[in-house]
């Protein structure tokens, strides 16, 4: 099973367009999430409905043929940054939220982080563009506080999924450094993180480009061998 989330700078962008869809003919079932955008409500919401989402499937994995325990999660921008809270916050009381099926864990097996934002306040120092998706994602001034408790950077521990990261290396939107520190941090604490940085590619160009790598990456982590 493979969760796709889409990006849009956290205020803009829907379920529609699901390139995860791609991989249907590999044996995948594929669900492709919308989130309370950050015009309707700050953050936790954005992760708190994506925890819901892995949840709701968990509790109805029977009614449609799904393997709860072997769930993946993929996003590009602030998709892949929501993919990649997913994959370190596990458990996290304060990002869970509630409501139906908190009987069900929203821990991911697998995450696939496609040039997502992981440090949330080192991206505001880099323009007034960046900074407007952070404030409207937090619901004002980054300070550090809020700001940390919405990065994945800062949840990073031993138990987490595998990653793949894929970023390219012109990226202009979310810089390069972002997932590198990421993969560093994933490194350092034992989990099997895999960082691919595409030479001379932008922002809208990475994501083309990740498919195959995150269908090689899914097969080797969420099927059964």
């Amino acid at each position: 099973m493979i969760v796709w989330i889409h990006g849009g700078g956290w205020r803009r962008g829907g379920k529609k367009q699901c390139p995860a869809v791609a991989l249907v003919p590999d044996g995948y079932a594929v669900a492709s999430i919308n989130y309370r955008l950050s015009s309707v409500a700050p953050f936790p919401a954005q992760i708190e409905d994506c925890k819901a989402a892995v949840r709701w499937l968990r509790a109805n994995a029977a009614n449609y043929n799904l393997d709860a325990d072997r769930i993946g999660v993929w996003g590009m921008s602030a998709g892949g940054h929501l993919a990649a809270l997913l994959g370190t916050s596990g458990e996290v009381p304060e990002l869970e939220g509630s409501g139906d099926n908190m009987q069900y864990s929203s821990r991911v097996q697998a995450v696939c982080d496609v040039a997502g934002p992981v440090d949330l306040l080192a991206l505001t120092n880099l323009g007034p563009e960046r900074r407007f998706a952070i404030e409207g994602l937090l619901g004002g001034a980054p300070e550090k506080d809020k700001a940390t408790t919405a990065s994945p950077l800062h949840y990073v521990s031993k138990d987490d999924p595998p990653f793949l990261i894929v970023h390219g290396e012109s990226d202009r939107v979310v810089p390069v450094e972002q997932s590198q520190r990421l993969y560093e941090e994933l490194r350092k604490a034992g989990v099997n993180a895999t960082l691919k940085i595409l030479p001379q590619v932008g922002h809208q160009g990475v994501l083309m480009e990740a498919v195959k790598d995150a269908e090689v990456f899914f097969d080797a982590t969420l099927k059964k061998h």
